[in-house]
């Protein structure tokens, strides 16, 4: 799909009705720093710092919906606790949200606590319980599906096991698509999907295509093969399977399979990625995208969700700015704004990656450069290096200066694989570039003292660190320029 096509598909689906129904959980995210070990067991003691609470599942589902710039009804059962107002106000925070929660006092309401230190998880603990509904919370279940039901595009079905995707819950989804002609898509992770009827598209991902089929579903024929088998056991019109790094595969039943690719992601946090695919893709549709055009949308939706820490979300903006990135060249990638570098140090720090800047003019690249960055990347995870504009380099340098244009030198920069940003700047020092990316580690190329280097006082204060990478002895711009002379 070309830019104007995703973006003219990004703008349909903007304000489309999606229901998303099915077994709703509340994600809690515990972050700590983890720096000794228990004296009582073998285990690490996380110091906790702060702690993140969203809705799961289907109602992660709604959130991505609604971050898409859809509208999403909300279908879900809660129990009769203090999880269960949390999901209350959840999703009456939500914009374009909208709940229907029926509490089933009988049961717990799901939640699922990560304990995080370092962008690794440590520890999960679930509270659910598994058994079916009570006959009078199916009913109250199903009579609110028809209700949200009313003017929605889509029909999403997120059946995680919990007992909530009863006969009669699936009985109800059908008929709601089967009136409003919309599509009914089940993201499932039960062991057999002919529970599901005749539902328009049954969205496994490999290990469970894989559990179901008894086949193996590594590669695109395995995937062939378990896909035929697939819908041979159950009566949907189609299933489209995620395969992680290798995509998606569709087998629309009479067809033949279509993989579907994109450039393999930095992979960061994979959980709820299957919950953004799910919007993405029945949000598509409601906005009148061709089935073909739907997976690609959520493809590239999931794409850029599974970069980002936790259970997140992705807007449609996130979403065309991962395109342009893919069909930038690596380099070109790497040239940032400032406002893009707060959000990249931002996804580099919920990863726990350590973050080094270091500035300058990089008016004529020499092996000195070269040699105090490659060193300045050894003592980080990430490196940003703040460029000068050609009048900050002229103020600085004097007329004449500089030799190669700010696109040029910010070009070479970004060839270079030790430099992971080029954010440039247009006053007389980085200092305020500097005081935005809130760096851990601070360099500077030469031979100054680590108090005289500009930035050196904001970086101690908020306990970062300052170095000096020396410069190759012989190596400057300046000599350069003054041999390049004499030989002209």
């Amino acid at each position: 799909m070309d830019l104007a096509s995703l973006q003219a598909r990004l703008d349909a689906m903007a304000g489309a009705r999606v229901i998303a129904v099915g077994d709703l959980m509340v994600d809690r995210f515990v972050h700590g720093e983890v720096s000794r070990v228990s004296a009582e067991a073998p285990v690490p003691i996380l110091a906790r710092s702060r702690e993140n609470v969203m809705l799961g599942a289907a109602g992660n589902v709604a959130r991505n919906i609604a971050a898409l710039g859809g509208r999403a009804n909300l279908v879900g059962v809660i129990g009769d606790d203090g999880v269960a107002d949390e999901a209350r106000r959840l999703v009456a925070e939500a914009t374009d949200v909208q709940g229907w929660l029926i509490v089933d006092a009988g049961r717990s309401t799901t939640v699922k606590t990560r304990f995080v230190a370092a962008g690794q998880q440590l520890l999960r603990v679930d509270i659910e319980d598994l058994h079916a509904l009570a006959a009078a919370v199916e009913r109250s279940v199903v009579a609110a599906v028809r209700a949200a039901s009313e003017g929605a595009g889509a029909i999403l079905l997120s059946d995680y096991g919990k007992g909530v995707a009863t006969p009669a819950l699936i009985e109800a989804c059908l008929d709601a698509a089967a009136r409003s002609g919309s599509p009914l898509i089940v993201d499932s992770k039960a062991r057999g999907f002919d529970r599901y009827g005749a539902a328009n598209i049954i969205k496994p991902n490999a290990l469970e295509l894989a559990r179901v089929t008894d086949l193996a579903t590594e590669t695109d024929a395995q995937v062939e093969a378990a896909l035929a088998r697939a819908l041979a056991l159950c009566r949907c019109g189609a299933v489209l399977v995620t395969r992680a790094s290798q995509g998606m595969s569709l087998a629309v039943r009479g067809e033949p399979v279509r993989h579907f690719r994109r450039p393999a992601p930095e992979v960061f946090d994979t959980a709820g990625a299957g919950d953004t695919a799910l919007a993405a893709l029945g949000l598509a549709l409601a906005g009148g995208a061709d089935l073909a055009e739907a997976v690609e949308i959520a493809l590239l939706a999931s794409s850029r969700v599974v970069e980002k820490a936790g259970v997140a979300v992705v807007t449609a903006e996130e979403m065309l700015e991962a395109e342009l990135s893919a069909r930038r060249a690596p380099s070109d990638a790497k040239i940032a704004t400032a406002a893009r570098m707060l959000a990249e140090v931002a996804r580099w720090r919920a990863r726990g990656c350590r973050v080094g800047f270091t500035n300058g003019c990089f008016d004529i690249l020499h092996p000195g450069h070269v040699a105090y960055l490659t060193q300045a990347r050894q003592w980080c995870d990430k490196l940003i290096v703040g460029l000068n504009s050609d009048a900050s380099v002229r103020r600085a340098k004097g007329e004449g200066r500089p030799v190669n244009g700010l696109e040029a030198r910010a070009t070479v920069l970004a060839g270079l694989a030790c430099v992971d940003l080029v954010v440039s700047f247009d006053d007389e020092t980085p200092l305020a570039l500097i005081a935005q990316a809130k760096p851990d580690l601070l360099v500077k190329g030469g031979d100054y003292a680590p108090d005289a280097i500009i930035g050196a006082e904001l970086v101690l204060q908020w306990g970062g660190e300052v170095r000096v990478a020396p410069f190759i002895e012989g190596h400057s711009t300046t000599a350069t320029l003054r041999k390049a002379g004499a030989r002209a």
